[in-house]
């Protein structure tokens, strides 16, 4: 809806949907140079109101709103994390009691709400029986046999997948081994989230937003979904209960710790979708060929091309079908500074231009892209540029 009409069924005047909207409170799809508010909107603006009304200024519901966007906590890890904002704001507002009694009234019924909360697994992932056919040998391409497997719920939880010509791959945990693997210090999301530059976050919400709103859910019916570089699981989180219960997704990543931590809160979820952790270098994926209905790359062929001259898409091809629908997102620099972290070799990676010829190169029609704005900070997480470089994020939304 148009924000005249947005305005009067909240009872709020434009003005101040205007600043909200600077400051990243709420968040319309600008469409011909007018805004569209949909139910999110509604949802976030509701949730700006009550905050407020509990003491809270709108740079703290900002902080609050960035962290619930990009984090996608757990039940558990949510209700900890606002139980100590409460408990904070409460103790500010015992200091002027007089005037702040309303307030610190409503602070202590959430807390009392958010302790009850106890979030346990409610189910466990792991590699799907019915998915095994899926896999090939990456010696010799045969299919793979199931042994010494401990299954649970028609999910394999311990085992091999084993060749006729001696290779075999190790299931640990639900999660699928493939050669050698990483096991990097899990990411801390509250404290990404407080050490990342918020235009930065912003940029990243967007992008989330954007692709989200490209995927066509009803149409992933007993679809195989591959993302290439799932890392904490930002996007995989972003859809997750949005997800058909027929459909398939493949998270492929290469840090161990990553994979674990983001099963741990997917099987703390109430929606119990069919995914399939695969730990792997992006060439040693075991999947057959010609298998992926639709691709997910967030950031994931940017993340690769740090090290790596050869564009990732070139080198997966393989595994996916002609017939293919991509979402992506690609780190794109505004130029390189001479004391650039990016040595030269692997430039053209991160090169607008070079990154969209590849794209094209492999067949693929561009539905729909866009570019964010340049960004010039980071942060301790995200230190790979220079200010005096900038960079932006490049969406595409591409079919063949």
């Amino acid at each position: 809806m148009k924000i005249g009409k947005f305005t009067m069924q909240n009872n709020i005047t434009i003005d101040a949907v205007r600043y909200y909207i600077e400051l990243g409170l709420i968040i319309p799809e600008k469409s011909g140079g007018q805004y569209d508010f949909d139910e999110r909107c509604k949802s976030d603006l509701e949730k700006t109101i009550k905050l407020k009304g509990q003491g809270f200024t709108l740079n703290e519901i900002k902080a609050i709103f960035v962290l619930k966007r990009i984090g996608k906590l757990t039940t558990y890890q949510e209700n900890e994390y606002y139980r100590d904002i409460y408990c904070n704001k409460k103790i500010e507002l015992s200091s002027k009691i007089k005037e702040l009694e309303r307030f610190r009234d409503k602070l202590e019924e959430t807390i009392e709400d958010l302790s009850k909360i106890k979030c346990m697994d409610n189910f466990k992932i792991g590699i799907d029986i019915e998915a095994l056919k899926l896999f090939s040998c990456l010696k010799c391409g045969k299919e793979l046999i199931l042994s010494d497997g401990i299954i649970t719920n028609n999910q394999v939880m311990e085992g091999k997948l084993k060749c006729t010509c001696g290779e075999d791959y190790k299931i640990e945990d639900g999660i699928l081994l493939v050669g050698s693997v990483q096991s990097e210090t899990n990411l801390d999301i509250v404290d990404y989230v407080n050490s990342t530059d918020s235009e930065y976050l912003d940029n990243v919400y967007s992008g989330l937003e954007y692709m989200n709103k490209k995927i066509q859910f009803e149409k992933l019916n007993n679809k195989i979904i591959l993302e290439i570089g799932s890392g904490a699981g930002f996007f995989l989180r972003s859809i997750y209960t949005d997800l058909p219960d027929d459909s398939l997704y493949i998270a492929v990543d290469n840090d161990l710790n990553r994979h674990k931590f983001l099963k741990s809160m997917l099987q703390k979820s109430e929606y119990n979708k069919r995914v399939i952790f695969l730990c792997c270098d992006f060439l040693k994926m075991p999947l057959k060929d010609n298998l992926v209905d639709v691709l997910i790359d967030f950031n994931g062929t940017s993340n690769y091309s740090f090290e790596h001259e050869e564009f990732l898409l070139n080198l997966i091809d393989k595994s996916l079908k002609r017939k293919l629908i991509m979402i992506a997102a690609y780190i794109t620099f505004n130029n390189f500074s001479i004391d650039s972290s990016i040595i030269e070799k692997v430039r053209k990676n991160f090169i607008l231009k070079s990154i969209k010829n590849n794209i094209l190169n492999l067949q693929y029609n561009i539905i729909d892209e866009k570019t964010s704005k340049s960004i010039s900070k980071g942060g301790k997480y995200e230190n790979y540029f220079k200010c005096n470089e900038g960079i932006s994020s490049y969406i595409v939304y591409a079919k063949r």
